[in-house]
């Protein structure tokens, strides 16, 4: 069975510039997902959304949008927005863990209201020709909430609904439940992607063998603490390559220059880097130590020190 390899979309990480660069490096991504539009109480789409849907942004990729909301609405006028971009797929998050997004009934948070997401998708079916697809937790408070909604899901042409094996409550932390994976594949007739602690070629070969129905597998904090992992897992090899400092390095020197570019000072960078390197930390030895070291970094100089320093004993 072919096996899909898909981005899941990461607020504030995974950009335009990001999966540009990645793609251009690494490779081994079939999709991406845009990281979701999302609305404060007026229908505006801020410019780092249209930036990041730009077609001259994304001329080689496959890019998905991506959008957060529990308003039929707000729905409604993405579908316009991005299909005058020639985008036809829009995913619904219905995922987002995160208290600011849950407590407003968005994100995993609206998972218990299936009537709410019911009339969302009857409208945007009846008024639109948009391919809609779903991006989802087991629920906020509890698994079974998820297999509440699939006698609704089941009533629409959804493209497929990748679902990540945690609660919303979880956030990202204890393990992933199988056993309500397996009952979310046993109560719909969607086609279900997998997603949730894919950090290894191992435990992506793990989750074939216990899945083997699933062909589609979302990579999220994974693909960023190590982006080798999707090219190493459509090569069916634990080795890297023999220049993966040097390769890393050059990834890194590219996201870097955009992003500083794009961000205005010193302190916006030194936070967007930060905040990868939270992630690309776990990559190396010890990465309590590689990040502190960042940390530490208290001007461009000091980080690219910091950064040459770590390549180097890798």
């Amino acid at each position: 069975m072919p096996l899909t390899l898909l981005s899941s979309p990461l607020q504030g990480f995974t950009d335009f510039r990001f999966r540009n660069a990645f793609n251009q490096y690494f490779g081994g991504i079939d999709t991406f997902y845009a990281p979701y539009i999302r609305f404060n109480n007026k229908l505006i789409i801020k410019n780092s959304y249209k930036l990041d849907l730009q077609l001259e942004n994304n001329t080689e990729l496959e890019v998905i949008p991506q959008i957060m909301t529990n308003s039929a609405d707000e729905f409604l006028f993405v579908v316009d927005y991005i299909q005058e971009l020639g985008y036809k797929e829009l995913n619904w998050n219905l995922g987002c863990p995160y208290p600011m997004v849950t407590n407003r009934g968005m994100g995993s948070g609206l998972i218990c209201d299936p009537e709410k997401i019911n009339h969302i998708l009857e409208r945007v079916h009846k008024e639109t020709d948009i391919v809609v697809s779903m991006k989802m937790r087991m629920g906020y408070e509890n698994p079974e909430e998820i297999l509440d909604t699939f006698p609704i899901l089941d009533a629409y042409p959804l493209k497929n609904i990748a679902i990540h094996a945690r609660i919303g409550k979880q956030l990202y932390k204890g393990g992933v439940n199988l056993e309500a994976f397996q009952k979310c594949i046993e109560s719909t007739k969607h086609k279900l992607y997998y997603n949730g602690d894919i950090t290894s070629v191992t435990k992506l070969k793990d989750m074939q063998t216990r899945f083997p129905s699933i062909d589609h597998f979302m990579i999220g904090r994974g693909l960023i603490a190590d982006p080798f992992l999707p090219s190493m897992i459509k090569n069916d090899t634990t080795d890297y390559p023999e220049n993966r400092w040097d390769i890393f390095r050059e990834f890194h020197d590219t996201i870097y220059q955009q992003y500083d570019a794009a961000l205005s000072g010193p302190t916006p960078i030194k936070m967007k880097m930060q905040g990868f390197w939270e992630y690309f930390a776990q990559s190396f030895s010890n990465p309590q130590k590689t990040f502190k070291k960042i940390k530490k970094a208290n001007n461009p100089r000091a980080y690219q020190q910091a950064v040459s320093e770590i390549l180097k004993n890798g």
